[in-house]
């Protein structure tokens, strides 16, 4: 029992990567990239309620999503075919989330990835774009989960910064 959310987090991985292979905003791939979603939400569900939640589990988790963006950012890029000024955009968000880890990295010895809120909220925004690709215009899309993004990077920097202590379920820098 102690294994099956790490099994699902891992499934998310072995799953995105499937997504390459598939024709991106197909049937499969909606049903493949659902299925991910659900294994994002179930992981941490069901290590919750059997208290098996673990900094292995964390970093799987975090990993996994990881894996699933920068699937995502290859699969979807010839779609979306963003303006230079979203990409580079999309590279200070990147600039600032590794900056992120590089702070934990060194403060704490560990390579670490927050589950605040607005790591939450990105991670539903970032979900919903390509289920709504077809029918809200591209550009407000991104400009959606730009800023999103933008607003929970630098949020995970400044706890990072702040923290004396690595709080991987650390909510917001309004919470204690």
């Amino acid at each position: 029992m102690k294994t099956i959310p790490n099994c699902i987090s891992f499934s998310r991985i072995i799953f995105s990567l499937i997504l390459i292979f598939v024709k991106p905003l197909s049937i499969t791939f909606y049903v493949i990239y659902i299925v991910c979603g659900f294994s994002d939400i179930t992981d941490g569900f069901i290590a919750r309620k059997t208290k098996t939640t673990s900094a292995l589990g964390a970093k799987i988790d975090s990993i996994a999503d990881m894996v699933m963006i920068v699937v995502l950012l290859f699969i979807l890029y010839p779609i979306v075919n963003p303006s230079t000024e979203i990409i580079l955009w999309i590279i200070s968000i990147t600039i600032i989330r590794l900056s992120s880890m590089v702070v934990a990295l060194k403060k704490y010895k560990t390579f670490a990835s927050l589950h605040t809120y607005g790591n939450k909220i990105t991670g539903i925004v970032l979900f919903i774009f390509p289920i709504m690709l077809p029918y809200v215009h591209t550009n407000v899309l991104i400009y959606i989960l730009c800023t999103v993004s933008s607003i929970s990077a630098i949020e995970e920097l400044i706890i990072q910064l702040t923290s004396t202590q690595l709080q991987l379920n650390k909510q917001s820098i309004f919470k204690k």
